[in-house]
């Protein structure tokens, strides 16, 4: 099969039973998916459990793929429930931490609706990760990342590491714009006042 054939094209034919054409949609996107389910369940094998049952689900229901949102975002929709289910088995919360008692990181905290602290966190692209990572600091990234609970974990990844939109996060997991940005700012909250010993040196 040709590999100029654009994306739409290799779906198109993928939905008619083209069984070359689901394959190189799985070699476009194989790194992808396997790199997202190892951010969101920090474990090499899980992630390939994760990773398999993605693409076997996406051939399953590809038919009921309308092109109304990225294919990308089909497919972390697919990965999203999996490391779920993934979850579930392991009971990976057992290890998480709360995060709704952080301590301020601002002198002037802004309250939500229901009169609860809201943190004004900067972004994580004005500290790019790149250029405060040297090995130790990635390692206790990847620990606290493990430590925030899941439904903070999975936001941050596709807002702050996978660079997703918020409307896009929204989707994927059925969340409000509002709830997106609430529990990205929680798990900001929670990642920096790990690291902020390191970062302030």
């Amino acid at each position: 099969m040709p590999a100029h054939f654009s994306e739409h094209e290799l779906i198109r034919r993928a939905q008619k039973g083209d069984e070359r054409a689901f394959s190189q949609l799985v070699q476009k996107y194989e790194d992808l998916v396997y790199s997202f389910a190892f951010k969101v369940c920090r474990d090499s094998e899980k992630a390939s459990e994760t990773w398999q049952d993605t693409f076997v689900n996406a051939y399953r229901k590809l038919h009921q793929f309308d092109n109304r949102s990225k294919f990308t975002t089909w497919l972390y929709s697919i990965a999203t429930n999996n490391c779920k289910m993934k979850r579930r088995q392991r009971k990976l919360d057992q290890v998480s931490v709360s995060i709704d008692a952080s301590t301020a990181l601002s002198d002037h905290p802004v309250l939500d609706d229901e009169g609860r602290t809201v943190q004004t966190i900067p972004s994580w692209k004005e500290t790019p990760l790149d250029s405060v990572m040297d090995k130790e600091l990635q390692e206790l990234l990847d620990e606290a990342i493990k430590k925030l609970p899941y439904e903070y974990r999975i936001v941050f990844v596709l807002r702050d590491i996978e660079g997703l939109s918020a409307e896009e996060t929204g989707k994927i997991l059925k969340l409000s714009i509002p709830a997106v940005k609430s529990r990205l700012g929680r798990a900001r909250v929670f990642l920096r006042e790990r690291l902020n010993p390191y970062m302030t040196v």
